[in-house]
């Protein structure tokens, strides 16, 4: 069965809110310029490079689906092939300056605040990853970020808070530098338990009811709940280059904590490097950067497994 081939709906900045509670998935047209753009692309792409040769050894390797993913000490990182590249904003990466700029920039920042509800003072520093074009077709099964697929009914219900009133905890995006049909949602799937249907549906099942596969041209950025059911089909003949970030708000609970420091940020996020910021803006990513050194060491567990 093919998949229902779709986009969201564009959305203006005063719906974003409402939209993404009610779809658990936006669109935001156009969000970058030309330059930003050009800037972008061309550091992906010697990152990519670099990556694929195996000289950065944070990478997504293949087929692995879920952090941690790691290689033994001397072997080649990207030996059976990479699907991301991790830790855009380390310090020893190169070009991590443009990523930082990109991350910390207004146009992100804005719609994030706007999202959780908060202002500078409450935004968390949390996760800078790029996706990339598998060196062979792969994808992902369906899931939720930090509800493990057995899990189903009311203790699916509680986790994803259902009936419970209050602000997010995170916002999570994609921002694509080329078109991008990866990402496969099912709307409004992050406010329910999974129907029978979807809990016995195989892993990589296309035509589920109501899935759409998100249409983003270069430039577009998709934030979406990272627990609305969703998975990624990726495509080894297309070009890919997709900014995968989220940021958090202060109060979070273990779950959050760990859902971030499963991925190793805390062991360097104190040597990035903010310097290229300036006024507001630098002030602004400091504090993040001292909110999520607060959350402490990562516990050795992770949201999920494959």
């Amino acid at each position: 069965m093919s998949t229902t081939t779709t986009t969201t709906t564009n959305t203006s900045k005063s719906d974003l809110l409402a939209s993404l509670n009610r779809d658990g998935c936006i669109l935001i047209p156009s969000l970058l310029t030309s330059e930003q753009l050009s800037t972008l692309r061309k550091a992906t792409k010697e990152i990519d490079t670099l990556a694929r040769a195996g000289k950065w050894p944070h990478v997504r390797t293949l087929p692995k689906q879920f952090p941690p993913w790691t290689t033994a000490p001397g072997a080649n990182p990207a030996e059976q092939g990479i699907w991301g590249v991790q830790f855009l904003m380390h310090p020893s990466l190169p070009h991590s300056q443009t990523f930082i700029q990109n991350y910390f920039s207004n146009p992100i920042v804005e719609v994030v605040k706007e999202l959780l509800e908060c202002e500078d003072e409450e935004l968390v520093l949390e996760l800078f990853n790029l996706l990339v074009r598998p060196d062979r077709d792969f994808e992902l099964v369906w899931h939720r970020d930090d509800v493990p697929w057995s899990i189903n009914g009311k203790e699916e219900e509680e986790r994803l808070g259902v009936g419970q009133e209050g602000r997010a905890w995170h916002a999570q995006w994609n921002l694509a530098l080329y078109d991008d049909d990866s990402l496969i949602v099912i709307p409004a799937s992050h406010k329910r338990s999974k129907t029978e249907r979807e809990q016995n549906a195989d892993p990589h099942e296309l035509g589920l009811p109501g899935e759409i596969r998100v249409q983003m041209k270069a430039g577009d950025v998709v934030f979406y709940d990272n627990n609305i059911l969703h998975r990624g089909k990726y495509d080894s003949g297309k070009e890919r280059a997709t900014l995968h970030g989220s940021m958090g708000r202060t109060g979070g609970n273990k779950d959050r904590a760990r859902n971030v420091l499963q991925h190793g940020i805390g062991e360097w996020v104190g040597d990035i490097d903010l310097s290229g910021l300036k006024g507001a803006e630098k002030e602004r990513a400091e504090g993040m950067r001292e909110r999520l050194k607060a959350m402490g060491g990562h516990s050795g567990e992770y949201s999920l497994e494959g």
